[in-house]
């Protein structure tokens, strides 16, 4: 035998499903929104350190990753949006078939209640209730009138409560539409404006990669200095964490390999909870743009020449200062004769290093808290960048900063 499912039971699994899937797409939207403005923002400050008033002054290897660090950002943006109006366009069908649904319903609803506001007013004219009560037959039968007058009545009135509610959820749902329709075009004229600003500034590059072409030995002695200036710190770093190692495994009697940290139980309490902060851990700086990623990646012009970053490039305001990221003890200061300063702090066997600082306001061997400011980032007096270079250890081996601080 085929069991039927009743149609009460099929209705309220429906409505489950759909406010389900609705709770499901809401949430959804707010976290793109989220995102969306976070990409807005980044834009903003994008413009403000690494394009206000000293776009011209860089050299043309700055403005090169300034401008395409700037595309990466805004194809992003581009791509959020269009989410978000794909799945707003989603919610306005599915409101659209609720209101044809509810419409459909109050249909319904309106004929019956016709139908009985009709009969009622049919039974008034033909029979009075009271007659209707006293020609019965017998006591009970009249006790079942009278029950049947009162359901009768109960049902009327509940017919009518029920148009009364559909109408409201209907003008909701009509208003709800009506914001949806707004919201989506304002989106979809907010991502044309975006792909204006992506078309202007992909023109640019074009621009920069022409007259790059027209004085390429230039360029290409520019990549070679920047490269050799970043080998160089990236030795320094490692070698003064390898002589931190042994110095400290030296100090305790242990002759553990210098590659690793021989750690006391406070050291490795420190450690654990350093690395339990991992992807939660705070910004070097107050405030700022990721301008350079880790890792290894091709020239803009050039693919086959490749740039290595062992940390993060950090660009800030003038007068920035670098905080530390966690408590920890200051285990070396870089200090290149008539370059920049940096610091190295040490987090159980975690080494955080904050370089390109002008002044210190720490030594080595002071305990540091999070938070604790460190030193003020240098501004490059020919472009007027201000940039902090990051880098973060695990004893000898690199880490990706990216991963370790929140939304870097």
């Amino acid at each position: 035998m085929k069991y039927k499912i009743p149609y009460w039971l099929y209705c309220a699994v429906v409505i489950l499903i759909t406010s389900t899937k609705i709770h499901a797409q809401t949430s959804e939207q707010k976290m793109l929104e989220t995102k969306r403005e976070h990409l807005q923002k980044e834009i903003k400050e994008i413009n403000r350190l690494l394009f206000a008033e000293r776009k011209e002054k860089g050299t043309v290897l700055d403005q090169m990753e300034a401008l395409d660090n700037k595309i990466n950002v805004r194809q992003e943006l581009i791509r959020v949006t269009n989410q978000q109006a794909n799945l707003l366009n989603r919610q306005i069908n599915v409101n659209i078939r609720s209101i044809s649904k509810l419409r459909e319903d109050l249909k319904i609803l309106k004929e019956d209640y016709a139908n009985l506001i009709q009969k009622t007013y049919q039974n008034k004219s033909q029979n009075n209730r009271l007659m209707f009560l006293l020609s019965s037959e017998s006591f009970f039968q009249a006790f079942k009138r009278l029950q049947y007058m009162q359901q009768y009545a109960k049902h009327r009135k509940k017919q009518g409560e029920d148009i009364e509610q559909k109408t409201e959820e209907l003008t909701a749902l009509n208003q709800d539409l009506a914001r949806q329709r707004k919201e989506k075009e304002q989106l979809l004229a907010e991502n044309q404006r975006a792909k204006n600003e992506l078309s202007l500034e992909i023109d640019a590059q074009k621009n920069l990669l022409r007259s790059i072409k027209q004085n390429e030995t230039k360029y290409t002695a520019e990549i070679a200095k920047k490269q050799a200036e970043a080998r160089r710190i990236d030795r320094e770093i490692e070698s003064l964490i390898k002589s931190a190692i042994a110095s400290s495994n030296k100090s305790s009697g242990n002759s553990v390999s210098s590659a690793t940290f021989a750690l006391t139980p406070e050291a490795k309490l420190l450690a654990d909870n350093f690395s339990s902060n991992k992807g939660r851990l705070i910004w070097p700086v107050e405030k700022g743009i990721k301008s350079q990623g880790y890792g290894v990646y091709a020239d803009k012009l050039y693919p086959g020449i490749k740039h290595r970053n062992n940390g993060v490039t950090i660009t800030t305001d003038k007068g920035s200062k670098a905080r530390a990221i966690f408590e920890g003890e200051v285990i070396a200061i870089l200090a290149a004769p008539g370059g920049n300063k940096g610091v190295q702090i040490k987090h159980g066997n975690y080494i955080s290093t904050y370089y390109n600082l002008s002044d210190l306001y720490v030594k080595k061997g002071d305990r540091v808290a999070a938070k604790e400011l460190l030193g003020e980032i240098n501004t490059n007096r020919f472009d007027g960048a201000t940039k902090l270079k990051f880098y973060l250890y695990k004893d000898a081996n690199r880490l990706n900063p990216e991963e370790w601080i929140y939304q870097l």
